[in-house]
């Protein structure tokens, strides 16, 4: 496995650098294959057949990796990957000539019925068995499309072999935009992560966090917030940071005084925001290039202010909740000291920083590589936690398990764009969904909203994001709202299902490490999370929280929002920051709609929210001079909330 995942980084670097190794610059359509050859294989010998749950996109394995015994039907599917995609890709110049996915030869069409059961499979593996079933029901809908009952269902039939082979190797199935995107870009910034995590990474990013905010009220959620926010950057995937992040921060809370349900609510909500938080997204990041055609650094500037907005809500909601419950931080003695934090790891901060330049200096698809064989350079020769053989070792191989996965799901999911453009259905659904709500924004938002909630709760969001930027994203965008707003609004409500009942994965694993009651965890971390629920709507009809206007307006709705946030902070935990006074009903009904005014756009939506939210600070005022304020409760009052059971360690 170390020697394919080897072979397919330099591959990558090959594509990245223009080397042409031997002379022979690669088609892409080779290029592509060649990756499946040396990633999608290895799906079949790291995630077993009877695997119940993948492990998620990026999750760091502890020590070395445990050897488990091969079936003799996996070590044969790893071998069919290999002889089916080095066939095509050798054929790669003649598939493309001969129009292959009309008309392949005999062993062609075969090795193309394979190649389509081997994606199914491994996203079975990869993502589980229902985002497998829904990939594979897209896969066979042009076969029988055209005997649709519903108008707008029906499309352009093919037969069973012209629909393997435009499937295997046609541009819009398996080597659709989603493989081609993951294999020339998203690759690095997987690498770029791992080699981070392994150098040190996390330990470090753990300690900053701490060292900032650990003695603040409530300081132990606070570090929970800043450590899960830059893991988040790294891995991408919401269930493997809590997973990683969790058994620190989670105990670090209960011993604070927060109750269990809350501390694993913190920790999840958190940790789904990773996904969105630039310089290193998510995988749908990368996807978003291929759709929209913008270069990956305008999507990062676009994404920065909503993420921002997502942390300062969490951060001013802990900190109000904390005021609330009388929780103060931790004790000075138990904390890093901050100058010798930065100095020990000023190298993972300078790498962030190094990568942001070289993302606007330079191509997405070499910057990562740079900045990885420089964080490798420092793990080879630091004094603590030094790179040895093994090490590296371990390293390549969590690498090529986290790359495999990915590609084992984005080829998956090239099944269902390219079950969609064969059949010609994607336009017409478009149209229907602008049939259905006219020309009006929010509508079209609303069901757009319902429609990623439930899809992101039987799909994983890049899967969600596939489907969904073919169909709904057009409509969205026909009625006026800026594209890069209207993909990353798919994302963002793709994304809430994480810590949204009745799935929730992130506030599961969460309660699972806490030992708390799962589904009121889910319902803590909405809580906490609200401000991921408003924000879509902000941008969306707001293109300046996107960088989508002059630079005055888009920091004049910054400031807004941020106040804003700040509002809606108060109205959910019924707290007004700053004056420590506890709010009624219908003050934080009015902090909350204070709040929603303040991020949608126009003078008079700030106007309003400005009015609302300084009619609250005034009521809460005059309360507190009348002295009806409410004293925060004593930390022995917080634990006796809920009987906290022993963490899991």
């Amino acid at each position: 496995m170390v020697v394919f995942t080897l072979a397919g980084l330099l591959l990558s670097m090959n594509q990245a650098f223009f080397w042409n190794l031997f002379g022979v610059p690669l088609l892409t359509h080779a290029y592509l294959y060649f990756m499946l050859a040396c990633f999608l294989s290895i799906v079949f010998i790291i995630f077993p057949a009877t695997r119940a749950k993948p492990s998620a996109a990026g999750e760091p394995d502890e020590g070395a990796p445990a050897v488990t015994p091969l079936a003799w039907y996996d070590v044969g599917l790893f071998g069919l990957t290999i002889v089916v995609t080095l066939y095509f890709g050798s054929r790669a110049e003649e598939i493309l000539n001969m129009g292959w996915d009309y008309a392949a030869p005999a062993l062609g069409a075969v090795f193309s019925v394979l190649l389509w059961g081997l994606a199914v499979e491994a996203l079975r593996r990869t993502a589980g068995s229902t985002v497998a079933v829904i990939a594979f029901l897209f896969s066979v809908y042009p076969m029988f499309s055209s005997r649709m009952p519903l108008g707008f269902l029906q499309g352009i039939s093919h037969d069973f072999r012209t629909t393997a082979q435009i499937h295997a190797v046609g541009v819009e199935g398996i080597l659709g935009l989603p493989l081609q995107t993951a294999a020339s870009i998203l690759i690095g910034f997987l690498l770029f992560g791992v080699v981070l995590l392994h150098c040190g990474g996390s330990a470090f990013f753990h300690d900053l966090a701490q060292s900032l905010l650990g003695g603040k009220r409530g300081g132990a959620a606070k570090v929970s917030v800043a450590s899960s926010a830059s893991m988040g950057m790294m891995s991408g995937s919401a269930v493997s940071n809590v997973l990683t992040t969790g058994p620190m921060t989670i105990p670090a809370m209960i011993k604070s005084g927060f109750s269990a349900r809350y501390a694993a609510a913190v920790e999840a909500t958190a940790s789904s925001g990773g996904s969105i938080t630039p310089p290193v997204m998510g995988t749908v990041a990368f996807l978003m290039i291929s759709f929209i055609g913008v270069p990956y650094r305008e999507i990062l500037i676009a994404a920065t202010i909503p993420a921002i907005l997502y942390y300062v809500g969490i951060y001013l909601q802990i900190d109000a909740y904390s005021a609330k419950k009388g929780l103060r931080g931790l004790p000075k003695d138990q904390l890093p000291d901050f100058k010798p934090v930065i100095r020990s790891g000023w190298p993972y901060l300078a790498a962030l920083v190094m990568l942001t330049t070289l993302l606007v200096v330079t191509t997405e698809t070499q910057a990562p590589y740079w900045v990885a064989g420089a964080l490798v350079v420092f793990g080879l020769f630091k004094k603590n936690g030094r790179l040895t053989a093994s090490r590296l070792v371990d390293m390549v191989f969590d690498c090529g398990k986290t790359i495999s996965e990915i590609l084992g799901i984005i080829a998956g999911v090239g099944l269902i764009v390219g079950g969609l453009s064969m059949s010609g259905v994607t336009l017409s659904l478009a149209r229907e969904l602008l049939v259905l709500v006219g020309d009006n924004v929010v509508l079209m938002l609303v069901a757009g909203a319902i429609t990623c909630f439930i899809l992101g709760m039987g799909m994983t969001v890049s899967a969600a994001y596939v489907f969904l930027a073919i169909v709904m994203v057009p409509a969205v965008v026909e009625v006026g709202v800026d594209p890069i707003a209207a993909h990353l609004f798919v994302v963002y409500w793709a994304a809430v299902s994480y810590i949204t009942p009745p799935v929730a994965l992130a506030s599961f694993a969460a309660a699972g490490i806490a030992r708390s009651d799962p589904m009121k965890t889910s319902l803590s971390a909405m809580k906490l999370g609200a401000v991921k629920y408003v924000v879509p709507f902000g941008f969306a009809l707001n293109p300046a929280l996107v960088a989508q206007a002059p630079l005055p307006e888009v920091l004049m709705a910054f400031a807004l929002s941020l106040v804003g946030v700040y509002a809606l902070a108060c109205a959910f935990e019924g707290w007004m920051l700053g004056l420590n006074q506890t709010l009624p009903p219908y003050l934080r009904l009015l902090a909350g709609l204070g709040g929603v005014s303040l991020i949608m756009p126009g003078v008079l939506a700030a106007a309003l929210g400005g009015a609302l939210l300084g009619s609250v600070l005034l009521c809460a005022l005059l309360a507190r001079r009348r002295g009806e304020n409410m004293p925060p409760a004593d930390v022995a009052e917080t634990k006796a909330q809920e009987p906290v059971q022993p963490a899991r360690q």
